[in-house]
């Protein structure tokens, strides 16, 4: 995970332990959050891969890290500026 913690980071959002679909909307609202230079790590019980086509629908970046528990790390990265 080099990379990911390697980048300055604005907060972290734990979801893993909410209930669907409590962590898509938590993530979203972050997204939606975002200025530019702003990075947000979420921490979710799995790939979130719904998640993906919507940040992008947004113009943002990410990147994703699988754990060896199956859970991920997803850096949200803020829109260009």
């Amino acid at each position: 995970m080099n990379e990911i913690e390697n980048e300055p980071l604005c907060e972290t959002l734990d979801v893993r332990h909410l209930p669907a679909p409590e962590p898509m909307q938590r993530a979203l609202q972050a997204a939606d959050a975002l200025q530019p230079g702003q990075r947000v790590l979420v921490l979710t019980p799995f790939v979130p891969q719904p998640l993906f086509p919507l940040l992008q629908a947004r113009g943002l970046r990410w990147q994703t890290e699988v754990c060896a528990d199956g859970s991920a790390r997803v850096l949200l990265i803020g829109p260009p500026a």
